[in-house]
């Protein structure tokens, strides 16, 4: 097989992913397909050689001629998919994430993204239904990683603009229950919360605090972490003092002694389970932070 052909092999792998993408940002089929043909064209003409990691290359390319589309008012709106679920898991995706398509976006949800400005958009999409981290979505929109958290913060909050007290307990229930089984040590009911592909990710300030507290029972502590079961020893047994909280408009678990935010846990929920914890400490991103304690 020819590098050419692995190399279209490759992109074939990543083209159901970047069309959801594009469909997300554009809301329409066919641009879509125009965007992702271009983004093709232009990994052809690069030097694929010097690409460290492709799908992170190509999500790029893919976001900045959206951007580039919104901003010039360039698409037209197509007759909107299909009322399917809202939301999809596709960070770190693997094989059996490319089967991801853009009829997984409700038409709702195209209907309130057309209400956002193009940065808005963009920050709200990679990171809240990809899972790209602000830090790769910074640069896309040309600003720092806490501007780009606020961009998605600010369209999360019109996104939920229409989301209902039901939705709201739902989430409190499930957050409560996670905080009672980690409070009590109650390790198998702490894993029925946990998604079995749950993921955690904790910033570099939470990391250092957890090494430097171990002999004080502090969790081991990985920048990454995977699997119900690792999640699950991280909170086990601890969490004494977590309160529940919306953070930026997302349910969550705060540490906040005298009503200020020491630690955030975010928690992306689906299906009655937690699917992904973001572990934030750094007092610099906590202090830019929307903190709703419950």
């Amino acid at each position: 097989m020819t590098e050419d052909e692995v190399l279209a092999g490759r992109f074939e792998r990543a083209r159901p992913r970047l069309h959801a993408v594009a469909v997300r940002m554009l809301g329409n089929h066919a641009a879509a397909d125009d965007v992702v043909q271009e983004a093709w064209l232009r990994l052809h003409r690069s030097e694929p050689d010097g690409i460290d990691n492709l799908d992170g290359w190509l999500t790029t390319v893919v976001s900045r001629i959206c951007l580039d589309t919104l901003k010039s008012g360039a698409t037209r709106r197509e007759q909107p998919v299909g009322e399917l679920p809202e939301t999809v898991d596709a960070h770190d995706p693997g094989p059996a994430d490319q089967v991801v398509t853009a009829d997984a976006v409700g038409a709702a949800l195209l209907v309130v993204l057309d209400q956002l400005g193009p940065n808005e958009r963009l920050a709200f999409v990679l990171h809240d239904l990809f899972g790209v981290p602000f830090d790769e979505v910074a640069p896309i929109v040309d600003t720092s990683p806490a501007n780009a958290r606020q961009l998605a913060s600010r369209a999360r909050r019109k996104v939920r603009g229409g989301e209902s007290e039901p939705d709201r307990r739902r989430q409190r229930e499930v957050v409560d229950a996670f905080l009672e089984a980690a409070r009590e040590g109650r390790f198998e009911r702490l894993l029925t919360m946990l998604d079995p592909d749950i993921e955690l990710r904790a910033d570099a300030f939470s990391v250092s605090a957890a090494a430097t507290r171990r002999h004080l029972g502090a969790p081991a502590l990985d920048p990454v972490m995977r699997g119900r079961e690792t999640v699950a020893e991280v909170f086990h047994g601890r969490a004494a003092a977590a309160q529940a909280a919306y953070v930026d408009g997302l349910p969550a678990a705060v540490w906040a002694p005298g009503g200020t935010t020491r630690s955030a846990w975010v928690l992306t929920i689906a299906n009655g389970v937690i699917t992904r914890v973001e572990m934030l400490g750094d007092p610099a991103t906590l202090a830019r932070l929307e903190v709703e304690l419950l």
